[in-house]
């Protein structure tokens, strides 16, 4: 079949171009790249034959071999692993950072085009680091099972590549890279030698090289004979240690190969935050090292992230990956490797993840997860703020979707207060130790921003008790709430919604104040009864006129906002009205009615006052031309 070529999209091309000419500063990174994937690619393919020997077809020597010619200058790096079809081919090479092109892009730009080394990993662009060091890439592959039809794929990093049918004899991948005349050290044995020690060394499967050394004969007593020619021989050798790093003793293992190891496994170019490196003996056996990262991959919260990054091995060799029979989502942004040799090998998926081993593997790594992120809480609490910051809203998923870990979870979460100060937050059990000695119960108060819940009405008597209100500024924080009664005994209470009850109340004052009111109360009731079902009087005032709230039970407003944001339907529940019976404008409305029920000016005012308190809590106001109009007319009587 005649070659045909394909144009990548636009904003594939930009990104080529960015990662050709922009991107990275240190070069060497394309060896690894391409190292890494033909590693995954063996992988692939030797679970495959798990289940289908036949597609292996007699060939199991797994093997990453790398040829350097210098005089035709090219570098090749062929897998027998699990080779593409031309489809797969267009999908994986024909095609950068599917989900990700406007982010990549934005971010690039945030560094001025600058190197970032961070982005290769996140973005799924390791590939294409190799056009940094060539004038044209070469790629024939074969899929496993497909028998001889294989596929050519070229380019020179431009706006199009070339794709044909070719016949190839077995499996795997073969990249040729045509290096430019900058590049020409990669095709020297000492540098491949070094790339691959400090980038590969643990990868595996052999990375191997043909080694031509020239030597001249000896005599019998060890000297070089007098007019030899020097005999040249040519030796497959391995260059890498294929040492698995985390069935290693980890007193052996340096800091700079667990970040290697780490940078492999997770395609991220940044530092990890820490990793846990251990062993389980007993009933159930196996090793795991986990990596907690500092940064946040930019698909976190996209629908096609990872369900996680651990990497399953059954006696070294890889099973499964991405399931939440190994980790729950929440915890999707760990990487990590665990081995077991209590699984068995030739078990289905689907089965697997309901394997009694498996399932005590999960519990343990939850448990080691949730326990290194205390430890460094208690232990290294600026470096916990810092996974904090990037992670801490996963947690609260943790926190609603599994029950039996929700107080272990309460236990890591960080919010800011009435009482940090710009920046700074505190723990829930830091909370409960500051409680004042009268308070009986959480306090916290729903908002868009730290800026918008400061300033709340609903705020001024806790204020003045000295009481603690924690800031939901989160929209996941009340998505959370509804699973949470209490924390240490501690129950938890909204400041927008139901009664409060801030120590004992003289009833008889109480009784006499509502009875003062109560016709003045039903008057502005009737005026709005559009918008609320109750105004009553309030004990969470001190220095507004009025706010709004909702029933215990209500959904509150800003999780009403907060659904309609995600076009789900919400109830529409009126609220209630509390009002300072202390105010000098709730007074002088009060005078005013009680002179002349019938003035007209009182219902304006009674919009006023709704409208009032909706602006206050950052609300829209239902008709903001009424509002002006209103509010004029009253201007117009000063």
């Amino acid at each position: 079949m005649p070659a045909k070529n394909l144009k990548f999209k636009a904003q594939t091309q930009k990104i080529l171009h960015l990662v050709t000419h922009s991107l990275y500063s240190n070069s060497d990174i394309f060896l690894r790249e391409l190292i890494s994937n033909a590693s995954d690619a063996i992988d692939k393919v030797r679970f495959e034959s798990l289940t289908q020997p036949d597609i292996l077809e007699g060939n199991s020597e797994w093997k990453i071999k790398i040829v350097a010619d210098k005089e035709n200058n090219t570098l090749t790096l062929s897998d027998n692993g699990i080779g593409m079809n031309e489809e797969e081919v267009i999908e994986n090479l024909g095609t950068i950072a599917k989900s990700g092109t406007e982010t990549f892009l934005e971010m690039a730009k945030q560094n001025g085009d600058k190197s970032n080394p961070e982005l290769i990993g996140q973005f799924g662009v390791g590939f294409y680091s190799a056009f940094m060091v060539t004038d044209k890439i070469t790629v024939r592959t074969r899929k496993a099972g497909d028998k001889d039809a294989g596929v050519l794929w070229e380019c020179t990093g431009e706006e199009d590549f070339s794709i044909e049918t070719i016949t190839k004899e077995s499996r795997g991948t073969d990249i040729i890279l045509h290096m430019n005349e900058d590049s020409k050290d990669y095709l020297e044995e000492w540098k491949i030698r070094e790339i691959v020690k400090k980038y590969s060394d643990y990868i595996e499967f052999p990375v191997t090289m043909d080694i031509e050394r020239s030597e001249t004969p000896m005599d019998k007593d060890g000297k070089p004979v007098e007019g030899a020619e020097p005999v040249k021989t040519i030796e497959e050798e391995t260059l890498n240690s294929k040492k698995a790093i985390w069935l290693r003793d980890k007193t052996g293992v340096t800091d700079q190969e667990y970040e290697e190891f780490y940078k492999h496994i997770s395609h991220d170019f940044s530092k990890p935050l820490t990793h846990v490196h251990y062993s389980v003996e007993g009933t159930t056996e196996f090793t795991a090292l986990i990596y907690i990262p500092s940064v946040q991959p930019f698909n976190l919260f996209m629908k096609e992230a990872p369900k996680n990054n651990i990497h399953l091995y059954v006696k070294r060799v890889f099973i499964l990956k991405e399931s939440e029979a190994i980790l729950p989502e929440y915890l999707r942004f760990i990487s990590g490797v665990v081995d077991s040799s209590d699984l068995p090998l030739n078990v289905s998926r689907e089965h697997l993840q309901e394997h009694r081993v498996l399932k005590t593997i999960r519990k343990n790594l939850i448990s080691k997860v949730l326990s290194t992120l205390k430890d460094l809480k208690e232990k290294e609490y600026t470096k916990y703020k810092e996974f904090y910051s990037q992670f801490g809203t996963i947690l609260k998923e943790g926190v609603y979707s599994d029950y039996d870990r929700k107080a272990s979870l309460l236990e890591l979460l960080l919010f800011q207060t009435t009482k940090t100060t710009d920046g700074e937050s505190k723990t829930l059990d830091q909370y409960i130790s500051d409680m004042a000695e009268d308070q009986k119960e959480i306090y916290y108060i729903p908002g868009e921003s730290v800026k918008d819940v400061e300033r709340a009405s609903h705020l001024e008597i806790f204020k003045e008790k000295n009481y603690e209100v924690l800031y939901f500024v989160e929209p996941i924080d009340e998505i959370m709430i509804q699973n949470v009664i209490d924390y240490k005994e501690k129950k938890f209470k909204s400041i927008l919604k139901g009664d409060i009850e801030l120590g004992e109340k003289d009833e008889s004052k109480t009784k006499e104040v509502n009875e003062k009111f109560k016709t003045f109360n039903d008057f502005i009731k009737g005026s709005l009864e559009e918008h609320i079902k109750e105004v009553r009087i309030s004990d969470r005032l001190t220095k507004s006129a009025c706010c709004l709230i909702g029933d215990e039970h209500d959904m509150s407003a800003h999780l009403q906002k907060i659904m309609k944001a995600y076009n789900k339907d919400t109830p529409e529940s009126k609220r209630i009205m509390e009002i300072n019976p202390d105010h000098q404008l709730i007074e002088k409305m009060k005078g005013l009615f009680e002179t002349n029920k019938d003035e007209p000016r009182l219902k304006d005012y009674a919009e006023l006052l709704y409208d009032q308190a909706l602006i206050a809590e950052g609300s829209k106001i239902p008709d903001p031309v009424q509002f002006n109009e209103r509010l004029s007319n009253l201007m117009l009587q000063v």
